[in-house]
């Protein structure tokens, strides 16, 4: 018989399983599946990859776009063509039900990974076809390995060893389900029309095909879709494919993947607040759109002050790559959960004042979950995270499981899977998500997939340590490959460091490195350059566009150095008395307090942090009362009450908040990067100058919009001619720098002690900003040699520096996945078998989930101790339980919590859930809430305002 009558009803064995319902006893035939798949990647190719997807796919295949989409199909639907084997035998029932001819023919057949299975079965087959298959890196090994990594993982396939037909045909079965194998792979391959045989697969083509087959089977997996076709099955497979085509468009939209074109919006109504463009980002509108239009995609770097308006920068170049429409979307990095949250709100309201239909913006990170933006009450119910489900079948969930059609951009279920969530159009993530793209974790296809086809924002880059700028570099590279456009943003980045970046983008997409060595690739400071993928030709800002914006940005401001001595520091009893750390900041602060402001005191850690705000409760009289004048806002208080303390304090101190007669901010390294807000007033603890520039950033940050003269500030601030950042530098009785202990993990001492000496060395200790930023940033984190030999200190830190960072690069190399120049076979993508919670994206310690419970008399747990949050320990706790109960948790240092014992670990029901099966429970006798709880030598409480509070002895 020929595939005509195979796809004719009783043509073709169907009795061969793909799913199986245990409940209803629901057997779907293995066929049915591979054919839904088959149908589904179809979809997918013509309404989720883009222009440049499909047409890097078609290049990577050496085919026209119309076959290449016919060859999608067929590779995706032979997926699980590894099914006919032993793995029948896995289910009694459906077992039973299996053609008796079939059942007699398993002679010496042996248990083997159905993925391994449908790669090596494959291999004979596609050169039956006329693949050639004799190399690990011709087109018929390539599309085995792209079968084999369906799962996951890219496999190794050994052409002369298991791989052999031989001894494939021995270990799955004897001749009737060899020439099944042989059907089936004939049939899928008639009904899709993938006829034509591609002279190569190229490593980008694979990795974004593999993509495509592991969306269109998780969407064909879903119980909601397979199960009524299985209760109600087609009578042939040319019937049910024809039924799958029509099905397909429908599951699609289901799932939130189709891609939508935003419809035109004038700059102030996406930008609000901005009446219009200023110069930077006017002639970023019009010089890219030329380039862009001439050259195609490429790569550009923003430099500008925090402030400037780089995000709005980046999204219009966002705007205008994605108007070719080889590219649609936004995938926006950031370095932190908390910068993340704040870029979700600004992408979620840019994409909804367009108007669109529907259009999903997703959240990404480990804490998505707290973000109640992003995670409302009508969506706690939907288990979308954790399960394939799309939507819960539970009927008796109420009105409010009704898709929330007000919100436009709110995910659908099957977008808020954890690597799925990467796949919407619109994504806010950080770095750490898109990282894990270039470490040989399972479903890294999956994550390059999604960053592919879309602009890449790369905001906060020079947060990122010498270990995440390796792995940023390849990260890079694969982009260059992949034709996507990526835009890096940053206030305080080296000229090194931005070189590199632009030149490892152009080596990914083709150009050799020694051709592009000498291109001067670094924008000026306030500025942007772009360089094209086509021709690596280099674009900059219109010298006059830039000076015209420094001079409208231009202002003066101090950074001036107080030594003082730290409470870790006890001087000789012989040394004269002097300024200790709180009493400069009462002095700093005092003027806000008696005539009014709005101020921040940055504080190197939350122990810091905690003393400070204690000292300024106690010095003065606030004269509304501490608990609307003083807020302690850091990273150890639990989840509900970080978050709503941060909206809180950009609400009222945003461009265009409420400003209260007095507010001050105790907090940490959280006002870097997370709070888009305006001070009056800012004192900080030393840190490196790149720091203490983003700190810089939030005072008098609205100046330039609100115009001189503006009655936001009080009258005492009106009257200082420009900004001033007071600086705490610790110091000894002798005058020299001396930093606490508690600050030496916090970053590379070099870069404090050399900001100190640098600014030491100001006697002015004023700077022109912007003209003087990238001088500061280059004496400081660029090439800081001579710097370094000023001091004999500083030469032994720079030189601890230096071998610090090469070891960095060296750890980071060692995890990543080859370039695709330098990727032979498949399986050198995943060489390493790294698990993703073993995949490090930075180096230290990962912190713990810390979970704060209150035991009562009657032995029973919950949240808060007024006994409210009862917690249900027998039990799987729902989905918006785990939301509520994940709001309470804090994160701590792995070593705090090291010596738990039983009464501190997780309750057993929480165990198969991933974002619960690690936490550590702190618990709290309710009757004395406040007393410390002894975990080894470290004991730590939550206290109500001060969070968690913790000491630490032998």
């Amino acid at each position: 018989m020929g595939v005509v009558e195979d796809a004719r009803i009783d043509g073709i064995d169907l009795t061969p399983w793909g799913k199986y319902d245990r409940v209803l006893r629901a057997v779907y035939p293995l066929l049915f599946h591979m054919l839904d798949v088959a149908a589904i990647a179809g979809e997918v190719w013509d309404r989720f990859l883009t222009g440049g997807q499909r047409r890097l796919i078609a290049a990577g295949l050496g085919v026209p776009q119309s076959e290449a989409r016919s060859l999608v199909m067929f590779y995706a639907g032979l997926h699980d063509l590894g099914k006919l084997s032993q793995f029948q035998e896995h289910e009694a029932y459906p077992w039973a039900r299996m053609s008796e001819a079939l059942r007699a023919d398993t002679d010496g057949w042996h248990r083997i990974p159905h993925e391994r299975a449908s790669m090596h079965s494959v291999l004979q087959l596609l050169r039956e076809a006329g693949y050639a298959a004799d190399t690990s890196d011709s087109p018929g090994v390539r599309v085995a390995q792209i079968l084999g990594g369906h799962h996951g993982r890219f496999l190794q396939v050994d052409i002369d060893g298991a791989a052999k037909t031989s001894r494939v045909n021995l270990a799955l079965g004897g001749e009737r389900w060899q020439d099944l194998r042989r059907r089936y792979f004939a049939l899928v391959r008639h009904l899709t029309g993938a006829t034509t045989v591609p002279p190569q697969v190229s490593v980008p083509a694979a990795v974004l095909m593999t993509g495509v087959g592991v969306i269109a089977d998780r969407l064909a997996s879903q119980r909601h879709y397979w199960l009524p076709k299985a209760q109600a099955p087609a009578f042939s497979a040319g019937e049910h494919y024809a039924q799958a085509l029509k099905d397909a468009p429908a599951l699609l939209d289901q799932s939130g993947l189709p891609r939508v074109v935003l419809p035109p919006a004038s700059f102030t109504r996406v930008h609000r607040g901005l009446a219009a463009p200023n110069d930077l980002q006017a002639s970023l509108i019009r010089q890219l759109t030329l380039a862009v239009g001439e050259k195609g995609p490429g790569i550009a770097v923003i430099t500008d002050a925090t402030g400037g308006g780089k995000t709005a920068a980046a999204l219009e170049a966002a705007r205008i790559f994605n108007t070719s429409g080889d590219t649609a979307g936004i995938a926006w990095l950031l370095p932190t959960t908390a910068t993340a949250d704040a870029a979700y709100d600004l992408l979620e309201q840019y994409v909804a004042a367009h108007r669109p239909g529907r259009a999903p913006v997703s959240l990404v990170h480990s804490y998505s979950w707290l973000n109640t933006a992003y995670t409302d009450h009508r969506l706690t119910f939907c288990g979308g995270s954790t399960t394939d489900e799309f939507w819960p079948e539970d009927h008796q969930a109420g009105p409010d499981t009704q898709r929330p059609e007000d919100r436009v951009t709110v995910p659908d279920g099957w977008l808020r899977g954890w690597d799925r969530a990467l796949l919407a159009q619109f994504t806010v993530a950080t770095h750490d998500q898109a990282l894990m793209a270039a470490l040989p974790v399972r479903f890294s296809a999956l994550r390059m997939l999604a960053l592919s086809g879309r602009t890449i924002i790369i905001d906060e880059v020079h947060s990122m340590t010498p270990f995440m700028q390796q792995m940023l570099t390849r990260l890079l590279h694969w982009l260059g490959a992949l034709g996507s456009p990526v835009v890096i943003l940053s206030a305080t980045l080296p000229t090194r460091s931005s070189g590199e970046l632009v030149r490892s983008y152009l080596a990914g997409a083709g150009h050799a490195r020694r051709s592009t060595a000498d291109l001067h690739c670094a924008p000026a400071y306030p500025g942007w350059v772009f360089a094209a993928a086509a021709d690596a030709s280099v674009t900059r800002m219109d010298p006059a566009a830039g000076a015209a914006h420094a001079a409208r940005h231009r202002r003066t401001a101090t950074l001036r150095l107080h030594p003082v001595r730290h409470p870790s520091h006890t001087d000789p009893d012989d040394a004269p008395e002097r300024e200790s750390r709180v009493e400069r900041i009462s002095a700093e602060i005092t003027p806000v307090v008696e005539d009014g402001g709005c101020a921040a005191v940055v504080c190197a850690t939350v122990a810091d942090a905690q003393d400070t705000y204690r000292h300024l409760l106690n010095a003065f009289t606030w004269p509304d009362g501490p608990d609307s004048e003083l807020v302690l806002l850091h990273a150890r208080l639990p989840g509900h009450q970080r978050e709503a303390l941060t909206r809180m304090i950009r609400e009222r101190l945003g461009r265009t908040g409420t400003r209260p007669t007095r507010l001050v901010v105790v907090t940490t390294s959280l006002l870097d990067m997370s709070l888009d807000i305006d001070v009056d007033v800012m004192v900080s603890d030393l840190a490196s100058l790149d720091r203490l520039l983003q700190r810089l950033g939030r005072l008098w940050r609205f100046e330039h919009l609100w115009g001189k003269g503006n009655d936001r500030r009080p009258a005492w601030v009106r009257r200082l001619k420009h900004p001033r950042l007071s600086i705490l530098e610790p110091t000894d009785h002798q005058g020299r720098t001396l930093l606490p202990p508690a600050w030496r993990a916090l970053e590379p001492m070099i870069f404090p002690h050399a900001t100190a000496a640098h600014l030491a060395r100001q006697p002015q200790h004023t700077f022109t900003l912007p003209d003087d930023v990238q001088d500061l940033i280059e004496a400081v984190h660029g090439d800081a040699t001579e710097l370094a030999r000023t001091t004999p200190v500083l030469e032994r830190l720079h030189t601890a520096y230096q071998d610090r960072r090469s070891n960095e690069e060296h750890l980071s190399t060692l995890h990543l996945v080859p370039s695709p120049r330098h990727t032979h076979s498949l399986s050198d993508l995943h060489r390493q078998h790294l698990h993703a919670r073993e995949a490090a994206t930075r180096l230290g310690v990962m912190p713990r989930r810390l979970l704060p419970v209150y035991r009562t008399p009657a032995g029973t747990l919950t949240l808060d101790p007024a006994g409210t949050g009862l917690l249900q320990l027998d039990r799987e706790p729902t989905p918006g339980q785990i939301r509520e109960i994940l709001q309470h948790t804090l994160p701590v240092p792995a070593a705090w919590v090291a010596d738990h014992r039983g009464e501190h670990r997780s309750p057993a029901v929480w165990n198969n859930h991933a974002l619960l099966a690690d936490v550590v429970l702190l618990q709290h006798d309710i009757t004395s809430p406040g007393a410390a709880v002894r975990f080894g030598r470290h004991t730590l409480r939550l206290d109500p305002v001060l969070g968690l509070v913790a000491q630490h002895g032998e």
